[in-house]
């Protein structure tokens, strides 16, 4: 028996994705008496080397175990209770080769891949599971791929004739699923600070509309469609120090490294979620993943 009441598990993509999406949140309730549960679902074989101390042809095939050892850093220092790992290869950006892996996450078995998050929702017995919107945040197959077994699992960790009790453990329901998001108030005021200050919008996209006065940028969701806010209050510190046990992925000098660190309490605060599904009555607006459940 769990020495918690109350679990929450966040199933993400890759080592490192558990720090930026809700990352500061599951520090939060962790230190609240919370079981915290990550599921990684891929190694991240295809991510980037920033890491000065490394040689990238050297490590890049050795990179999934490289990361899975910062995970494992990140994790320790987020003080999160349990780490999963799904073992799959990372598919890369969309069109990559790496797309076309036979390992990879987003063309492995569907109902494969749902019976292992099944078994770990009912190991763990979660409250409230949180994960990526249906676009997976910005179209990365993988992310794509957490959103649709996340999904399912909450659907499925009842259904003990597709996935019997004997192998996959007592059936579970969760009470609630969010989906992480970035509430575009805050990336406007960001635009707004930018521009009093002379200084040019960061994330222009080559061959997009020029981000100007008559073209503000639509980062993040709208606020209308954000259901639950969480003031994380300096926890977001805590999350960015795991950041940094990410050595492989951080790029100082991107934009976004440099804004999440010039503005973070603006962009880090507050963590938003959208609630994607409910078995319980909801409010909103919410401050609480746990409103209802406490």
């Amino acid at each position: 028996m769990s020495k918690f009441s109350q679990t929450i598990m966040a199933v993400h993509a890759h080592p490192d994705d558990e720090c930026i999406a809700g990352g500061a949140s599951l520090i939060k309730y962790q230190a609240e008496g919370i079981q915290t549960v990550l599921v990684t679902c891929t190694n991240g074989e295809e991510g980037e080397i920033h890491d000065p101390n490394l040689d990238p042809e050297e490590a890049k095939p050795r990179l999934g175990e490289i990361r899975l050892e910062e995970l494992r850093r990140s994790v320790a220092i987020m003080n999160i209770g349990a780490l999963e790992l799904l073992g799959y290869r990372d598919s890369g950006m969309v069109g990559s080769p790496a797309n076309e892996h036979p390992e990879c996450f987003h063309k492995a078995d569907r109902q494969e891949a749902i019976g292992k998050l099944v078994k770990l929702v009912r190991k763990y017995r979660p409250q409230v599971m949180i994960t990526y919107n249906s676009f997976g945040g910005y179209g990365h197959p993988d992310h794509i791929m957490a959103h649709k077994i996340t999904v399912a699992a909450f659907d499925y960790a009842t259904d003990t004739r597709r996935y019997p009790e004997a192998e996959f453990g007592e059936a579970w329901q969760p009470s609630k699923l969010y989906t992480t998001a970035f509430t575009r108030s805050s990336w406007l005021q960001l635009w707004e600070i930018l521009k009093k200050d002379g200084r040019e919008w960061p994330f222009q996209r080559e061959g997009a509309p020029k981000i100007d006065e008559n073209n503000p940028p639509e980062f993040g969701s709208p606020d209308n469609e954000i259901t639950t806010i969480i003031d994380v209050g300096d926890y977001w510190l805590t999350a960015r120090k795991a950041m940094a046990e990410h050595r492989t992925q951080i790029d100082y000098n991107s934009p976004w490294m440099k804004m999440r660190d010039e503005f973070g309490t603006l962009l880090g605060s507050t963590d938003a979620f959208i609630l994607f599904k409910s078995t319980i009555p909801a409010q909103r607006p919410e401050y609480d993943l746990f409103a209802g459940l406490r």
